[in-house]
């Protein structure tokens, strides 16, 4: 499994959403990324990615892109998905 794989799969997972609906996820854009689904998604992607992310980190993860540029910062590269 790819990194963007799994990556997909947690969003998939945690807010229950799929396809082309996670590349426009935004914090509290649905009902499930609120802050407890913040929590519970960023509890996921540092377990499936054995990392542990900076408060601040945690802040600035606002959205499905903005999260794969910090997990970038933890050595963690998502694959860009085939045109």
């Amino acid at each position: 499994m790819t990194n963007l794989e799994k990556y997909n799969k947690v969003f998939q997972v945690i807010l229950k959403k799929e396809g082309e609906e996670l590349k426009e996820l935004r914090y509290r854009g649905v009902p499930e990324w609120d802050s407890m689904g913040h929590m519970n998604l960023v509890g996921e992607l540092e377990e499936k990615f054995d990392i542990m992310l900076d408060t601040p980190d945690m802040l600035a993860f606002s959205s499905y892109e903005k999260g794969k540029e910090i997990l970038k910062k933890y050595g963690v590269e998502i694959e860009k998905e085939d045109a």
